[in-house]
């Protein structure tokens, strides 16, 4: 598995689609996943700590767990099956390892709020992953299929430099 980070959440400008880009810790590929606007804010809202008067789902599902004696270990995007990711939740309670479906974009809703890692399995990188040309910053044509037309407005060459 691939250990990675929310590197950032992009707005396509022409559409209002929204992709998290998670980075692969140990090296330069990018692995994009759209989410829906929704979840892509409370993503947004948790990372910049902002507050909000009542709590977000994710939050209710992290005070759900907790209650009931159980904690998130990690999140896992496990699998891609025609241009769908999906992920599971890796939960702990009293000695058990839980593992829950979910939408990525709700597991990685719930890491944040958890502070827990966020891995891809191997193959998922392997077939989803981008790497940044070295010289020019740009994906491959190749290597986009489903993003081709929404990451030809990005420049991953920036997001490096935000560190």
């Amino acid at each position: 598995m691939v250990e990675v980070k929310i590197e950032s959440i992009r707005v396509s400008l022409m559409s209002q689609h929204r992709v998290v880009i998670l980075k692969d810790l140990d090296s330069n590929r990018y692995l994009p996943i759209w989410i829906d606007p929704y979840v892509a804010d409370a993503i947004t809202i948790h990372l910049q700590e902002q507050t909000v008067p009542r709590p977000m789902t994710h939050d209710l599902i992290l005070k759900a767990i907790e209650e009931l004696g159980a904690r998130v270990e990690r999140v896992v995007v496990n699998d891609l099956k025609d241009d769908v990711f999906f992920a599971r939740i890796v939960l702990q309670e009293g000695g058990r390892e839980i593992q829950l479906d979910a939408r990525p974009s709700d597991a990685v809703a719930l890491a944040v709020r958890a502070s827990c890692p966020i891995f891809v399995e191997d193959e998922v990188m392997a077939r989803a992953g981008v790497t940044p040309d070295d010289e020019t910053g740009s994906v491959k044509d190749e290597d986009l299929g489903a993003f081709k037309d929404f990451l030809g407005e990005l420049n991953l060459d920036d997001l490096d430099k935000s560190e």
